[in-house]
C-alpha cells in the first residue's frame, strides 16, 4: 500500500492515547488530554520543509539541532519555548523520528498518561516522496503562469518591486505592498487593497473574499485557482498601486514614464 508523509504522520501521533487531530491555523496540530505534542507543517512561509514541530523535553533543541542542523531546527513561534523542528523528507530513520515523537509526547502531557506508553510507536515508512509541486504549489504550471503575468504588468508601474512577504511573492510601490500572491487551501489567490468601504461590492462574487488579519484594512482576495480575467486584475492593480504609490511615481504613471 502507497503511504504518504502525511499518512505516515497521522498514523504515528494518532496511534497515542486520548490523542487527537486539530487545525487551529490550518495545520494538523496533534493533542491529548488538550495538551499539544505535534505540529505537522509543510511549507510554511515559503520555507519549504515538509517537517514536524515537536514539544519536546528541556535541552533537546539544543542538543539535536548541534548534532544535525541539516535535519532539525528551532521552528518559529514555538522554537523560544523549546520545540523542536525535525524535517521528515532529508533522509532520516523513521525510527528516530518516531522516538522523537514520542519524546515530545511524554513532555507534553500529563505524567499519567504519558506514562501509560513506555516505549516509541513503531510505524512502517512512507513510500512515497513528495514531489516539489506538493511541497510549494507556487511552483506548478498555474501559479507560474499568474506570477509570470503578474509581474509584466507590474513592472510596467512606475518604481516597483518585487519580494516576498511571510513566504508569498508580493509587488511594492515604493516601500508598500500593493498586492500578494498565496496559495491557501489548495486555492490559488491574489490579494489586493480595494478599500474598507469598497469590499462589500466584491464579495457577492463568490471568487472574493475578506481575507484574516488585512481584511480590516481594506484588502480582498480574489480566486484565480479555475480562470482568470487579466482586464479585472489591472483594475484592481491601478486601484490598489495608487492607494500605496507615492505623489512622483502617481506623477510619472499619468504622464505615461516608467
Amino acid at each position: 500500500m502507497n503511504r504518504s508523509i502525511a499518512q505516515v504522520v497521522r498514523e504515528l501521533c494518532l496511534s497515542y492515547p486520548e490523542s487527537e487531530e486539530v487545525k487551529p491555523r490550518g495545520s494538523p496540530d496533534f493533542r491529548a488530554q488538550g495538551k499539544s505534542f505535534a505540529i505537522f507543517v509543510v511549507n510554511h512561509h515559503g520555507d519549504e520543509r515538509v517537517a514536524l514541530w515537536l514539544h519536546s523535553p528541556a535541552g533537546v533543541q539544543r542538543l539535536y539541532t548541534e548534532i544535525n542542523p541539516d535535519v532539525y531546527f528551532v521552528p518559529p513561534y514555538v522554537g523560544p519555548r523549546g520545540w523542536l523542528g525535525v524535517e521528515l523528507n532529508k533522509g532520516l530513520a523513521w525510527e528516530e523520528i518516531a522516538r522523537r515523537v514520542w519524546e515530545a509526547f511524554q513532555n507534553a502531557v500529563p505524567a499519567a498518561l504519558a506514562n501509560s506508553v513506555s516505549e516509541p510507536i513503531h510505524v512502517e515508512p512512507p513510500n512515497l516522496e513528495m514531489t516539489a509541486e506538493q511541497i510549494n504549489p507556487m511552483l506548478a504550471a498555474h501559479p507560474q503562469m499568474v506570477l509570470d503575468q503578474l509581474a509584466e504588468r507590474c513592472d510596467r508601474l512606475p518604481e516597483t518591486s518585487a519580494g516576498k512577504q511571510f513566504g508569498s511573492p508580493v509587488w511594492k510601490a515604493g516601500k508598500k505592498t500593493f498586492v500578494c500572491v498565496h496559495h491557501r487551501a489548495g486555492r490559488l489567490q491574489l490579494q489586493f487593497w480595494v478599500g474598507v468601504e469598497q469590499q462589500s461590492l466584491f464579495t457577492p462574487d463568490e471568487r472574493y473574499s475578506i481575507p484574516k488579519y488585512m481584511g480590516h484594512n481594506g484588502w480582498i482576495d480574489l480566486d484565480v485557482e479555475k480562470r482568470i480575467n487579466w482586464d479585472e486584475v489591472e483594475s484592481l492593480l491601478n486601484t490598489s498601486y495608487r492607494h500605496f504609490a507615492l505623489k512622483r511615481m502617481l506623477g510619472k504613471l499619468d504622464s505615461g514614464l516608467d
